[in-house]
């Protein structure tokens, strides 16, 4: 499918692209191609991968084992079986040390060092130390960790303001998250504060008030 106004299209074992008319406008040489991104598109080499721009030009060069696309100005590339991010001019800016990585999303990336995980921010800085053994991305400021089996919530300095207690827990909506105990369900604010006990079958959160 179409993103950025081009598509990624196979013809005799190679890839390429076409606009919206259909015209071949990146010709067909590439061993594998992903879609666009900010204004670049993966391309892949000899098993290696590098970047292009819209008008097909190698702007990144095939230097990398694996790449994932654009988010916020960064890359994740993978080098000697380590991931780090390169900017846009194909600078390596955060160092290829992770295990693995996730894309950029309000201005963090979930990154994995041994079987631990946590977040970078954009200069590379670990904001949550890489000590939980799985989280999801953040959403509006807060993002849901799991440790030892036990899910809690951080926010965008690091700080755990939901510890890692409940069964489940999902992310904050008009101040307030859904958390669950022995499949009860209860209501925590952003202090952390469990402000409806976990006692119910069920719960949804509250919309507009």
């Amino acid at each position: 499918y179409f993103n950025e106004g081009l598509a990624a299209v196979k013809m005799m074992g190679k890839w390429g692209f076409i606009d919206v008319t259909g015209k071949l406008v990146i010709p067909c040489e590439y061993d594998y191609a992903q879609l666009f991104s900010e204004g670049f598109a993966k391309v892949q080499k000899n098993e290696k991968w590098g970047f292009i721009n819209i008008t097909g030009k190698l702007v990144v060069p095939y230097a990398y084992e694996g790449a994932l696309g654009f988010s916020e100005g960064l890359a994740s590339v993978k080098k000697d079986g380590k991931w780090g991010f390169i900017d846009t001019t194909g600078k390596l800016v955060i160092p290829c040390e992770y295990d693995r990585t996730r894309l950029f999303g309000e201005g963090f990336a979930a990154v994995l060092k041994g079987e631990k995980c946590g977040f970078i921010n954009t200069t590379g800085e670990l904001i949550v130390p890489c000590e939980y053994d799985f989280l999801n991305s953040f959403l509006g400021g807060f993002a849901t960790v799991n440790k030892n089996g036990k899910a809690g919530i951080v926010d965008t300095t690091g700080r755990l303001i939901v510890p890692c207690e409940y069964d489940s827990g999902c992310s904050f909506t008009e101040g307030l998250a859904v958390v669950s105990i022995d499949k009860k369900y209860g209501i925590v604010d952003t202090p952390g504060k469990l402000v409806i006990p976990c006692e119910y079958d069920r719960t949804r959160l509250f919309g507009e008030g």
